[in-house]
């Protein structure tokens, strides 16, 4: 059976949440230059993406099937989640009793960093659909570069502070020292993902390029589309 356009997109869209989640605890060194060194998770270059793709999908279907894609995403994060808890938690073979170790550390991620990005994620990704949405409200189809990157800016820093400060707040901590830590890492992260956004809006107009014809088939609702399989 043939898949549509906007099967590829979710495809996509899915792909980026599981690379994000699995391969995102490697961070690497962006700048070194005197007492400035900044560091970042490898998956800021899928996380714009996926503002990218429900920006598409908000421009093309509208805000309601842009909510769906979020709803699927946070479900397979929630998944990815409690299948990781399991797996790690069971005991291994006597075979494979010598990787362990590393498979925990690699699958086994914290309770708080798990909980922590499912919260970023929907805070940030229902935020970008409804920005886009008013933006598109006000503007109509003018300006699709200036709606793209406004919702994503005003989204990736919700993500940003609320992924942070869930994981990183330092509890035993006095409030000025924590503040001061995490504005250190917060406004970077940012700011990078903001430009990364800018680099990727060519994406945006081939995506709703794209995926605009199809539109004329009356794509048919996602509670549907499973019953003529």
């Amino acid at each position: 059976m043939k898949n549509n356009k906007f099967d590829v997109l979710v495809a996509l869209y899915i792909f980026g949440i599981m690379v994000a989640e699995l391969m995102g605890a490697k961070t690497m060194q962006l700048t070194q230059f005197s007492w400035l060194h900044l560091h970042a998770s490898v998956a800021i270059f899928v996380m714009p993406l996926l503002f990218t793709i429900t920006d598409v999908v908000n421009e093309v279907y509208g805000r309601e099937r842009a909510r769906r894609l979020v709803r699927i995403g946070l479900m397979v994060i929630v998944l990815q989640l409690f299948t990781s808890l399991l797996f790690t938690a069971l005991p291994a073979s006597a075979r494979y009793a010598g990787s362990e170790g590393a498979y925990d550390s690699i699958f086994g991620t914290t309770v708080r960093f798990a909980f922590a990005s499912l919260l970023a994620f929907a805070i940030s990704e229902m935020m970008d659909v409804v920005v886009f949405a008013r933006l598109r409200e006000r503007m109509g189809k003018r300006g699709l570069w200036l709606r793209n990157n406004a919702s994503n800016f005003v989204s990736q820093f919700f993500d940003s502070t609320v992924f942070i400060v869930a994981a990183f707040y330092a509890f035993g901590q006095p409030v000025g020292g924590n503040v001061s830590f995490l504005v250190g890492i917060i406004l970077p992260y940012w700011l990078i993902r903001c430009a990364l956004s800018v680099a990727e809006t060519p994406l945006v107009y081939l995506g709703v390029r794209w995926l605009k014809p199809q539109k004329k088939a009356k794509l048919q609702p996602l509670e549907t589309a499973g019953s003529e399989a």
